[in-house]
């Protein structure tokens, strides 16, 4: 019987699925807190892991990269974008999703506008501060205050000019409850000089004789 029949041709259709390949060597480069999420990314030794031997694909296109949170702290997550497939089996390929890790540094800021105070020799380091703190460095459109109480420290007590005095008992808060800033920044040791002069000392127990 089968010689009595033909099969007709007939076609399904299917999917080809692209392969996904993934991207490695791109690194994310260490920074100071600014205030931002930008990452600076170097892809000068990335490489293409999964593409079959003799296809022509390619990275191209400029990486961006963007921290997890703007805030200081190590070994933060970074998210890669910005890059894509070239070459002319690129269609057959997917890109998969790509981050690497960096650190943001607490950023220094100065002091300023405290002043050490001259003062006679008294035995002690104390030192008089005068003038109102302020501070310098902040990412613009940010707020820190000062906390505590600056506390001025000569380098020793002896009598002398222009002597170095620490300034110590400052610290930096948040303007605002719970805002954390204070966190992403570090207060830089500050000194000013004034001088101590030496303690004036009287006589006493001496008296002169008559004479004729």
């Amino acid at each position: 019987l089968a010689s009595n029949y033909s099969l007709a041709a007939e076609t399904v259709t299917a999917k080809i699925a692209p392969v996904m390949v993934t991207v490695s060597g791109v690194t994310a480069s260490n920074k100071v807190y600014d205030g931002t999420l930008l990452a600076s990314i170097d892809r000068s030794q990335a490489t293409l892991a999964g593409v079959i031997t003799n296809d022509d694909v390619s990275l191209t296109g400029t990486a961006v990269g963007a921290f997890a949170d703007q805030n200081a702290g190590t070994g933060k997550v970074v998210t890669v974008s910005g890059l894509s497939l070239a070459g002319a089996a690129a269609g057959n390929y997917s890109l998969a999703s790509y981050a690497t890790s960096a650190n943001i540094t607490r950023k220094t800021v100065t002091l300023t506008g405290l002043t050490a105070v001259d003062k006679v020799y008294d035995g002690s380091t104390t030192a008089a501060l005068s003038g109102t703190a302020s501070l310098n460095g902040l990412v613009t459109g940010e707020t820190l205050v000062l906390s505590g109480t600056a506390v001025g420290t000569f380098s020793d007590r002896n009598a002398g000019t222009n002597k170095t005095v620490s300034v110590s008992g400052l610290a930096l808060s948040d303007a605002s409850s719970g805002s954390g800033l204070a966190a992403n920044y570090t207060l830089a040791s500050y000194t000013s000089s004034a001088n101590i002069t030496k303690k004036s000392l009287n006589l006493s127990g001496l008296s002169a004789s008559n004479k004729v």
